[in-house]
């Protein structure tokens, strides 16, 4: 009988191994020496706890999911118990029971990962469905609203699932408020339509009113037509861009027409005219030679002869009349002071009031003098004060009234 520490060979080839429980048969060896026996069975024993040793690797250095481990480790626990080997069954059952523990652990790990990638996921959709419900509710952005839902949607597809209850009643109110988004935007377009409609209408109009008066020859009056349409024209609001071009072309045709007309009309008038601002431009220049005004008599008259040539010589170019119109209303300015400065110095009646303030007051100053002497002799100094006060006051109005008077002199 050949033996080691954990089976050996019995006199009839009977290969046993050494458990806990007591020696269990392994197998039969007749074809050679029981140390070759053993050494077989032991190859055997290596075999299965390289096995053993495979699976602690993946367990400890991959993402080995736990029901396969666990699998496993059932799978070479059976194939350790029924083992036609020799060797330390009992570590390597040990060693087994070791993983069956840390797999547990890793379940564990993996239910509370996956249950905080379900509430993160959760998280996240219900951000995404109350982001849904917010541009349904407020957005008047279509195009990016709509776009955005449509990111939300990809979204939610690239989110891990959550539990089915939770992941239907969500899914539910993002459907609900795509629906509303969409025919919030149909209801408003279809309100842009009627507006524009209207716009277009209000448009027509003006374009037709424009085309009637596009050959009219009431060059003032409808140009100020031309504005005032513009302007409604402008506060119309927008039809929509194809009706908004057709509708511009033809009001600018309408109008372009009429101001090319009037400016043809008034180009040839112009040119007829320059005779006519060639004169007044002399007649301007022979008015300016009476500024300063030294005389008013003649001055007057000069200009009087000057104003009925100018009227007689008739219209001149648009361009040069408020140039013209403005040199010669600055004469007649000048003219017409000179003329007032004339009468208030030889107004009879102005001459006899300049003359009564003047007395007036001269008067009133012998009289406060008088005052202010008995004050000073009586020593009454608040009186002394008061006399020299209103005989500042008087000399001063006395210098001016005196001004005035002078100049009737």
């Amino acid at each position: 009988m050949s033996t080691d520490p954990w089976g050996r060979v019995d006199d009839d080839g009977t290969v046993y191994v050494r458990t806990a429980e007591g020696e269990r048969a392994v197998g039969s060896w007749q074809a050679g020496e029981p140390e070759e026996a053993l050494a077989y069975f032991h190859r055997k024993y290596d075999e299965l706890a390289g096995q053993v040793q495979l699976l602690e690797q993946r367990v400890r250095g991959t993402d080995l999911a736990p029901a396969q481990a666990e699998a496993s480790i059932v799978k070479l626990r059976e194939a350790v118990a029924d083992a036609h080997a020799i060797g330390d069954l009992a570590a390597l059952t040990a060693r087994l029971d070791h993983l069956t523990e840390l797999v547990a652990q890793r379940r564990e790990e993996v239910k509370v990962a996956r249950e905080h990638a379900r509430a993160e996921a959760r998280h996240v959709k219900e951000r995404i469905v109350d982001e849904a419900e917010r541009i349904a509710d407020e957005t008047t952005h279509w195009k990016s609203g709509g776009e955005r839902l449509r990111q939300l949607v990809e979204e939610w597809k690239a989110a891990d699932r959550i539990d089915r209850v939770t992941e239907a009643a969500l899914w539910k109110r993002l459907s609900a408020a795509r629906t509303a988004f969409a025919k919030r935007r149909k209801t408003y377009f279809a309100g842009l339509d009627e507006q524009r409609e209207g716009v277009r209408a209000t448009k027509e109009r003006i374009v037709a009113e424009a085309e009637a008066i596009a050959d009219s020859t009431d060059w003032g009056q409808t140009a100020a037509v031309y504005r005032e349409l513009m302007q409604q024209w402008k506060t119309a609001g927008r039809a929509s861009r194809e009706a908004e071009d057709e509708l511009w072309a033809r009001f600018k045709a309408a109008q372009d027409q009429f101001f090319q007309a009037r400016s043809a009309v008034f180009a040839e008038r112009d040119a007829s005219l320059a005779a006519n601002a060639e004169a007044k431009e002399v007649l301007l220049g022979e008015a300016e030679k009476i500024l300063p005004v030294t005389d008013v008599r003649p001055a007057r008259a000069a200009l009087r002869s000057i104003l009925e040539r100018w009227e007689a010589v008739g219209p001149v170019p648009r361009e040069q009349r408020d140039r013209l119109e403005g040199g010669l209303r600055k004469v007649d300015d000048a003219v017409r002071k000179a003329e007032d400065a004339e009468w208030k110095r030889s107004n009879p009646e102005a001459r006899a009031r300049a003359q009564s303030t003047v007395d007036q007051l001269r008067s009133s100053i012998e009289q406060l003098e008088k005052r202010l002497s008995k004050a000073q002799a009586a020593g009454r100094a608040k009186d002394v004060k008061e006399a020299e006060e209103a005989l500042i006051a008087r000399r001063s109005w006395l210098e001016e009234a005196e001004r005035t008077l002078a100049e009737f002199s």
